[in-house]
């Protein structure tokens, strides 16, 4: 008698879990994200990408802008994926131990659905 008091009380009890509903919500968030997570991958690489080219010009301390803008073009024509940026865009100046310092600037939307855009706003400069 008690073995049917225990199978009662726990099929009475409150089933947990995840509802079809629940499921289809938490599935159409996940690729929400996952699509835009993919749209804006590329561009946050192009960033790593242009950082790490602006610095390796910048440590090899060109001795005239026109030379650190040929660089950077040389090294565009090697990475495909710099495509947002060009050496004209360039800020290249010398701070007070005679160090080239280059920054950099560039905005970047990315359409995201319809009317709906992701604007990112890039900037950085060499260390």
């Amino acid at each position: 008698m008690s073995c049917s008091h225990r199978s009662q009380s726990s099929s009475s009890s409150r089933q947990r879990g995840l509802s079809l509903i629940g499921l289809l919500f938490w599935g159409a968030v996940i690729a929400c994200v996952a699509v835009v997570g993919m749209k804006v991958f590329p561009t946050v690489l192009e960033y790593i990408t242009v950082q790490r080219v602006v610095d390796r010009i910048a440590a090899g301390n060109p001795a005239t802008v026109p030379e650190a803008r040929s660089q950077f073009d040389r090294a565009t024509q090697v990475e495909y994926s710099i495509q947002s940026i060009r050496s004209s865009d360039l800020v290249i100046s010398k701070d007070g131990n005679d160090k080239v310092v280059i920054e950099f600037a560039w905005d970047k939307e990315i359409d995201v659905f319809g009317p709906v855009y992701l604007l990112i706003k890039y900037r950085g400069k060499s260390h």
